[in-house]
């Protein structure tokens, strides 16, 4: 057998030695998970509504600086879109 046979076949052992040694595990988990559900009276539900953090750019949009009569806009930030290209953008510029 070539070395690249062999080694495909110990990947597909070792690839279920792993499902075999998940499957097992999972079990643990799951008592484990119940367990300190109820030891904080913790629900199915609550897990739905955890308090999420909002990220720093959440609902933080940038101004827009420049329109078009098409209503294209741009903030002024990151790439010049291709409709202000060759263009005066202080022409579009929104007062």
């Amino acid at each position: 057998m070539t070395k690249y046979k062999e080694l495909q076949q110990k990947i597909a052992e070792l690839q279920r030695a792993a499902e075999e040694a998940r499957v097992q595990e999972i079990g643990g988990a799951i008592e484990q998970i119940k367990s300190l559900m109820q030891e904080y009276g913790i629900t199915v539900e609550d897990l739905d509504k955890s308090p999420r953090k909002k990220s720093a750019k959440a609902g933080k949009g940038a101004n827009i600086q420049f329109q078009d009569a098409s209503g294209n806009t741009w903030s002024g930030r990151g790439r010049m879109p291709s409709w202000l290209h060759g263009k005066d953008k202080e022409q579009f510029r929104v007062a």
